[in-house]
Order: C-alpha cells, then sequence, then structure tokens
C-alpha cells in the first residue's frame, strides 16, 4: 500500500520521499555557521534573540533557494571570478565574526575576577542577530550549488513545472531547520544561566565558537566551484 503523503508529493514531481527526508535530517544535523551562530546568540541573549537570528537564517536559505531555482547556481559553476567573489566576501564576513567573538572572549576573560549578580554576558550592543545571521548563510556560494545538486535528485524529470518541485523541496528543508533550530535556541538558553554567572565558562565558549568561525573562513575559501 502506498504512502499517500509520497503520492501526494508526486503530483508536485517530487520522487523517491522517504530518501530525501532522511538525507535532510543527516544535512540538517551537520554543524555549520549559521547554527552555531543561533546557538551562540540564544545562549547569550535568550529566546527571543535566537529566534531573530533564526529568522536571518531561514530567510537567507530562501533567498539561496530561490536563487537556485533561477539559474545563478548555474552560473556561479561557470564563471570561476564570480564564485570567487561571492566566496571571499563570505570567508571575509566570517573572520570578521569570529575576531570579534575572540575580542569579546579576551574582554570576558580579563574581567573573569568580577562577578556582577544578573549580569548578561551578551553581545555588543549594536549587534543585529537578524543581519548577522542573513549575511552569513547568503554569503555562500557553495550553499546555492549544494541545493541545486541536492534537490535535483527528487525531481521528477518529466515534470512539467520544475520550480514548483523546487519549492515543495524548499518548504520540506526549512520545515526541518526550524525543529532543529528551535531545539539549538532551547537548549542555548538553559546554558545561558552558567554563562551570567561564570566569566571563564562564557569566555572558552566564545574562544572555541570564534575558533569554528575561522575554520569555517578557512573552509569556504578553500572551496571550489
Amino acid at each position: 500500500m502506498s504512502d499517500p503523503r509520497a503520492t501526494l508529493l508526486a503530483m508536485f514531481g517530487v520522487i523517491d520521499l522517504p530518501t530525501y527526508l532522511a538525507g535532510l535530517v543527516l544535512i540538517i544535523l551537520l554543524p555549520g555557521p549559521n547554527s552555531l551562530y543561533v546557538l551562540s546568540v540564544a545562549a547569550r541573549r535568550g529566546v527571543r534573540a535566537g529566534y531573530t537570528a533564526a529568522a536571518g537564517v531561514w530567510c537567507g536559505d530562501t533567498v539561496l533557494m530561490t536563487l537556485s531555482a533561477a539559474g545563478v547556481a548555474s552560473l556561479l559553476q561557470a564563471n570561476a571570478v564570480l564564485f570567487g567573489i561571492v566566496k571571499y566576501a563570505g570567508a571575509g564576513y566570517l573572520t570578521w565574526l569570529a575576531i570579534g567573538m575572540l575580542r569579546a572572549a579576551w574582554g570576558m576573560w580579563r574581567t573573569r575576577g568580577e562577578r556582577t549578580a544578573g549580569a548578561e554576558v551578551s553581545a555588543p550592543a549594536e549587534e543585529r542577530p537578524f543581519r548577522r545571521a542573513f549575511v552569513v548563510s547568503l554569503f555562500n556560494p557553495k550553499a546555492i550549488l549544494f541545493f541545486v545538486a541536492f534537490f535535483v535528485q527528487f525531481v521528477d524529470p518529466g515534470y512539467a513545472y520544475p520550480a514548483l518541485s523546487f519549492v515543495v523541496l524548499g518548504a520540506l528543508a526549512q520545515l526541518a531547520s526550524v525543529l532543529y533550530l528551535s531545539a539549538l535556541i532551547f537548549g542555548g538558553t538553559r546554558l545561558a544561566a552558567a554563562f551570567r554567572s561564570r566569566r571563564r565558562l562564557s569566555a572558552g565558549a566564545t574562544s572555541a565558537a570564534g575558533a569554528l568561525f575561522l575554520g569555517f573562513a578557512v573552509k569556504l575559501s578553500l572551496a571550489s566551484s
């Protein structure tokens, strides 16, 4: 007996749904700069700020999926100069974020002996979680290529409206992202109390996040089309 959900999605040109969902779960669970940033914001500033950052991720991913469906992925793949510009811009932005985190960690370490009741270990006042998460998502040319390479495997080549198939696959990907980032946000807020009272712990966690962001920047700068 066939799965009615799979039958329904087949009407939109989506094939092999179980394999797509299994691959999607594995991909969503892989750590990346977006999920790490959302976790960091939630741990430092709470649920509301965490969801603000997550909204930036979702909007950025939506833009990338739209560009992928519109054929920008093919343009990036064919134009090495354009790919390089986007790639190094993204790597530079990740490096800038990493330096900011490391500087904040150093400041926490220098004031580790100070205890302020109820004080939050938070980012500078000028931090804009939505904007930062959005830009981190957007300046990732490999993500555009990935969306095409992954999605196209589950689109019926005989379907008359492949763009609609991309929309369905993208909606499922965003739903998985909402569930995963929500888990990170609520998990991160449980760390907030410890971060508020222990500056050494905060400094260590922020240093680790900064080092990981530097790693993501290096990885992106070495990526090829």
